[in-house]
């Protein structure tokens, strides 16, 4: 059983399987998040729900598959740098998929995407669930929106991450579907559409609240 995950095809399983995981938590979080475009007051009332034990057990199981998925792209994108003598190539069925500036960028995103998760721990996580585990006083969530975002440099470093982060996806689902089989030009074209209108409603949703959050602090909205 060990030797099947350390296969290609158990790696690449692997990676199917928690980028499940990863929208998922994208979904999750982004619903919670856009709350907040609407009213600050039920923004509020969602994060304390979020703090509740049951859904406190809920969101470490899909963050789990979130860094575990982060991991297994690592491997395998050194693995196929290593396998290709440095060519940044995904080998996949599909041509098409070959020409896409996200699949030869998988890595650099990734790294962009990393970076990005990065400074969100340290505005918001660090502030909110780390003191909740810590016994420290959770910062208010829109106290930090407003202290994050009223900053128009960070914003843009915020979009840029969410750009990213749907470059990422827009490769990582439909390639996804690739790994369980559904590979064949009908399906490839379907599961392009599918992906494209997925990461577009949840990396859109991202920028919005960020995007509302801004225009909030200057009194705009």
């Amino acid at each position: 059983m060990a030797n099947i995950f350390k296969s290609s095809i158990g790696k690449k399983l692997i990676m199917s399987v928690t980028g499940l995981f990863v929208i998922l938590f994208l979904t999750l979080h982004m619903t919670l998040n856009f709350v907040s475009v609407f009213s600050p007051e039920a923004f509020e009332g969602v994060c304390n729900f979020m703090a509740l034990p049951i859904v406190g057990i809920m969101v470490p199981v899909l963050a789990a598959g979130f860094i575990i998925h982060i991991i297994y792209a690592f491997i395998l994108s050194f693995g196929n740098l290593k396998a290709r003598g440095g060519v940044k190539r995904y080998e996949v069925s599909n041509k098409a998929a070959t020409d896409s500036w996200a699949a030869k960028n998988m890595i650099w995103l990734g790294i962009i995407v990393l970076l990005g998760i990065a400074l969100h721990l340290t505005h918001f996580w660090a502030n909110m669930q780390l003191q909740d585990w810590t016994g420290g006083e959770p910062s208010n969530p829109n106290d930090l929106l407003a202290a994050t975002f009223g900053s128009p440099v960070v914003t843009v470093l915020y979009l840029v991450w969410f750009f990213a982060i749907w470059m990422h996806l827009t490769h990582g689902f439909w390639s996804a579907f690739q790994t369980i089989g559904w590979s064949n030009d009908k399906w490839f074209k379907r599961t392009k559409v599918i992906t494209i209108i997925v990461d577009t409603i949840l990396m859109g949703g991202f920028a919005v609240t960020a995007i509302a959050a801004f225009l909030r602090t200057k009194g705009i909205l």
